[in-house]
């Protein structure tokens, strides 16, 4: 074992150290080892790269590096939802580069039930975004207590959408998202997105892959026999992205592919697959067209109940998401403008959380379900029915002088639910830019004495405006049914009006 010195390329005053103990890590492409301290790693390519190769690590770590660090939320990106390479070295010919090491959650604790085979290992997003690992009845089965619950994997997903809006608002594009490339801690709810050596930028670095099978869109399998040159050839970019996305998103939520299903378009499997991702492609839950539906036959049992898509439909996503599923899988599939932006993921799945509905049922391996807009709301996962009253709250804005309208957006209540600053000021947006001051509650709802309350934290302008009362902080209002209230008078407040499900 020897500790090895090397020399950063943008500045050789700046130097790195590894330990070779002559079994490096092997990644797909590339080698990796520990610094002496394991606060980073070097990871070399293993085949010698080209100058345009080079010069794309370069950028990544010397001009878009410093535009990440130089923002807003860089803490945020840097440390949570990024392992970004910082820098380039290189060693006998063989170019390297330098990446903080993973945070320890994202490493597996326990281990399985046919021993230790994953302790420690990586915590991939394939082992979380398949069904069969979370199956009880599965050998490989992950512990249950690293799986968390439905709630975490929102979380989750709001983390990468965002890691793919940032990319995208620098110009560009991951080109190989997939659940192999990002770790995932359902119990901590983050993320984190790794192997962004190969990023494109449109124009100057085309990308090195097609991406994942499984996450590459149609349009670059259905064009992939063309030569790289052709203009009907479609590459890995931002608009690709904008597919795989949905697919990462669709799979850690239901734990099934959007388009593998039960259609059979030719009995040479790699031909087959090739146009049920390619040219053929099609949602297995397409509502006009069910030719692609999964048969009860074709499911795996450790697929089961996450792989039968009558008893856990995608529409238990709620209405938000429903509707960018459609747009991805129905309208964007094979037409990729029409596919939603990574922003629009982020506000669908916000928007999501806040209708989420703690399950009473405390053996629901899930714990949390959306709100499914009915009177007798239930858990689709262990089908028990929420009991007592629900209060609903539904979000207004000031339209103009008197006039209120719908935000299509409402707040779901449940036992200790906090009310925050945006939800009570719509210029408030609730994204990785607030301030630690920002996220402070101001209010929270209590089952209290039989009936529903808001307490009021922090809200200066509080108004019952059914009763006309103001609501003094450190007080607190019944919710009831129809009851009108003003969370705030500045500008941007919001009106919400309750709805009490469940009587």
């Amino acid at each position: 074992m020897r500790t090895i010195t090397v020399k950063s390329v943008h500045d050789v005053s700046k130097t790195y150290q590894y330990v070779d103990n002559g079994e490096p890590m092997k990644g797909g492409v590339k080698d990796v080892y520990f610094s002496p301290d394991r606060q980073y790693v070097v990871a070399f390519f293993r085949d010698k790269l080209d100058a345009n190769q080079k010069e794309r690590l370069q950028k990544i770590t010397n001009l878009y590096l410093p535009q990440i660090q130089n923002r807003e939320a860089s803490d945020y990106y840097l440390n949570e939802i990024y392992r970004w390479p910082t820098d380039v070295v290189e060693h006998n010919g063989l170019t390297g580069i330098i990446v903080p090491v993973y945070n320890q959650n994202f490493f597996f604790a326990k281990g399985n039930a046919v021993g230790d085979a994953i302790k420690g290992k990586e915590k991939n997003g394939l082992w979380f975004s398949s069904a069969k690992f979370r199956n009880p009845n599965f050998p490989l089965r992950i512990a249950k207590e690293e799986l968390g619950n439905w709630l975490s994997y929102f979380q989750i997903c709001i983390n990468l959408t965002r890691g793919v809006k940032k990319m995208h608002a620098m110009g560009l594009a991951h080109s190989d998202l997939s659940h192999n490339n990002v770790l995932v801690d359902p119990v901590e709810k983050s993320a984190c997105m790794i192997d962004l050596d190969g990023l494109v930028v449109p124009g100057l670095f085309p990308a090195e892959v097609i991406g994942t099978p499984g996450f590459i869109a149609p349009e670059v399998l259905a064009t992939k026999h063309l030569k790289k040159d052709d203009p009907e050839r479609k590459l890995p970019s931002r608009l690709t992205d904008l597919h795989a996305l949905p697919v990462l998103i669709y799979m850690f939520l239901l734990h099934r592919h959007p388009l593998k299903g039960g259609k059979v378009h030719d009995l040479d499997a790699e031909i087959d697959d090739l146009l049920s991702m390619g040219s053929k492609a099609m949602f297995i839950e397409h509502p006009e067209n069910d030719s692609n539906r999964p048969k009860t036959d074709q499911i795996s049992k450790w697929d089961l109940p996450w792989g039968d898509i009558n008893k856990l439909p995608y529409t238990i996503t709620g209405p938000y998401l429903k509707t960018l599923f459609d747009r991805a899988f129905i309208d964007g599939l094979h037409n990729p403008m029409q596919r939603p932006t990574a922003e629009e993921w982020e506000i669908a799945l916000l928007k999501t959380t806040d209708l989420m509905q703690k399950c009473s049922n405390s053996y629901c391996e899930q714990q949390w379900y959306v709100f499914d807009n009915t009177n007798t709301p239930r858990c689709p996962f262990c089908n028990t029915s929420h009991k007592g009253t629900l209060p609903v709250l539904d979000l207004y804005y000031q339209f103009k002088e008197s006039t209120w309208k719908p935000e299509n957006h409402r707040l779901m209540v449940y036992d200790n639910q906090y009310l925050f600053q945006w939800h009570v000021n719509r210029n408030i947006t609730r994204n990785e830019r607030l301030t630690d001051e920002q996220k402070k509650p101001l209010g929270y709802f209590a089952f209290y004495d039989g009936k529903w309350v808001l307490v009021n934290q922090k809200m200066e302008s509080l108004k019952d405006l059914t009763e006309e009362k103001e609501v003094p902080v450190g007080e607190m209002v019944e919710l009831t049914h129809e009851k009108k209230l003003l969370l705030s008078k500045e500008e941007g407040g919001r009106v919400v009006v309750i709805t009490m499900a469940n009587q």
